[in-house]
């Protein structure tokens, strides 16, 4: 077991086939060789590689991405904070100054970002490709430039909310778009000065008429049981909205934010109270599995070591069994037991932070009852269906396109740690995604459709990339959401 992939490497989304020459021609001119060929399997270039000293601080050509028993404490301190990180209170931090760059800095990740970014669109066009056999018995397949649209379309969606949002089991068209007007606010305040609150009195007309207009719809649209609570929010949503056009007009920028805030969060619990029960059955073979039957909420409290600016932080993660029952299920069974309780961080090289892995042999949770590793099937929610897949990525049954419910589109992304060419094989290690999500969209990247998204930070996501090899998760507690989780396991170990 000492060579278990645990979590994913860009090379395995590459086809043996595919010449490097060919692909490296999709890609900007600028870039170095030897530094594409890190994105290519082993067998397809040489060991040792290269870089631009422009792209020396993000990538390296071993052990970036694998983790084992082995290999798990390998370079431990790759990371790279090249993007400013928005500080929270909730963290104990002693130099609140400590995310600034000078001129000189902003202009040389701007030639990274760029960099980078060639590299992403050749991997979307990539593995936009259907099937690519050996030369001998290659396939004809719909050329690849044709997914160029997916990468360009528009910006992705990165907050973590509004995934949550969008991904929640409902039809309601009426408060979408009460929902979309206000999340817009974000872009309108990325306009300097007091002129983006004018973009933000449009925003919010269009929302507060979008409302007027269709209320009733979004009152039939609610669950029976829930109707008085979401009653409830849609007044306080009313009052809201009037509170910030006050703002606006008084040309209070600071305050609007916090504002949009509180008015999204109305707008989420009245989507939540739109959703009747759970939404499909189970496979029948994991209905005894630990399932979380709709949403929970978990606080992730870390002590950071050795880091002057950072002692200890609380990570906010909300859990989606809606779209990952089994997932978020087996996650919240773990957490009931403390598993991660005591446990360090075991992987922290800026493409991810990554924990689970217990002591001993094992790399998965052993359950008592059996004294074998519990695993659980790769579970994937496709929009537009009503069930997950399960057992299989969206590329071994042909959904190339498919897009996500759950995508790989926020920093702090979680999801579960799988072995590398078993899809059935994730146990308890998960993984936070660390990222700049404009440079691999949803849909576009080499993630989706491939490993088990099942929730997302919410709070201090931005503290992920401040974790080192050896913190130490002091605990995980479900703060919301337990009595969503039936067949618990833990309550039958006592």
């Amino acid at each position: 077991m000492d060579d278990l992939i645990q979590y994913p490497h860009p090379a395995n989304y590459f086809t043996p086939s595919i010449h490097v020459s060919s692909i490296q021609n999709l890609i900007s001119p600028s870039l170095n060789k030897t530094l594409f060929s890190s994105f290519l399997p082993s067998f397809l270039h040489p060991p040792i590689c290269h870089f631009h000293p422009k792209m020396a601080a993000i990538f390296s050509c071993s052990s970036l991405y694998t983790t084992s028993k082995s290999s798990l404490f390998n370079n431990p301190n790759h990371s790279f904070n090249a993007f400013t990180r928005r500080f929270r209170p909730i963290c104990s931090s002693q130099n609140p100054n400590r995310f600034q760059f000078s001129d000189k800095q902003k202009d040389r990740f701007t030639g990274i970002k760029e960099c980078v970014l060639s590299v992403a669109l050749a991997i979307g066009l990539i593995t936009g490709v259907p099937a690519v056999g050996f030369p001998g018995n290659a396939n004809a397949v719909t050329p690849a430039l044709s997914d160029l649209a997916v990468l360009i379309s528009g910006p992705p969606i990165k907050d973590p909310e509004a995934l949550l949002r969008y991904a929640l089991p409902i039809d309601n068209k009426a408060i979408r778009e009460v929902q979309k007007p206000l999340e817009d606010i974000t872009e309108s305040l990325k306009v300097s000065g007091v002129k983006a609150l004018d973009s933000v009195e449009r925003n919010l007309k269009q929302a507060s008429r979008a409302l007027k207009q269709g209320k009733s719809m979004i009152i039939a649209g609610l669950a029976e049981s829930k109707k008085d609570h979401a009653i409830e929010l849609l007044g306080k949503l009313e009052v809201g909205m009037e509170e910030l056009q006050k703002i606006a007009e008084d040309r209070k920028r600071d305050a609007v934010a916090p504002k949009q805030k509180e008015l999204l969060q109305y707008v989420g619990g009245v989507e939540e109270d739109m959703v009747d029960g759970f939404p499909f059955e189970v496979p029948e073979e994991y209905q005894n599995m630990p399932l979380l039957k709709g949403r929970a909420t978990v606080d992730m409290k870390v002590k950071v070591k050795d880091n002057p600016n950072l002692e200890e932080c609380v990570f906010r993660i909300v859990l989606d069994g809606y779209n990952a029952p089994v997932t978020a299920g087996n996650f919240i069974d773990l957490v009931e037991r403390h598993f991660y309780d005591g446990m360090e961080i075991q992987r922290a090289d800026g493409f991810v932070v990554q924990t689970g892995d217990p002591e001993g042999p094992a790399e998965g949770f052993i359950d008592p009852s059996t004294e074998k590793t519990r695993t659980i099937p790769l579970e994937i929610m496709v929009e537009g269906e009503k069930t997950p897949v399960y057992g299989a990525t969206l590329e071994d049954i042909g959904l190339y396109k498919a897009q996500t419910k759950l995508p790989f589109n926020a920093f702090g992304t979680m999801a579960m740690a799988r072995e590398e060419f078993e899809n059935n094989s994730a146990s308890s290690q998960v993984f936070w995604l660390l990222k700049e999500s404009e440079l691999t969209p949803s849909n576009a990247n080499i993630l989706d459709g491939r490993y088990a998204v099942f929730g997302y930070v919410t709070q201090n996501e931005d503290f992920l990339a401040d974790l080192k090899v050896g913190d130490v998760i002091e605990s995980v507690q479900v703060v919301a959401g337990l009595d969503n989780l039936v067949n618990p396991s833990y309550k039958i170990a006592g």
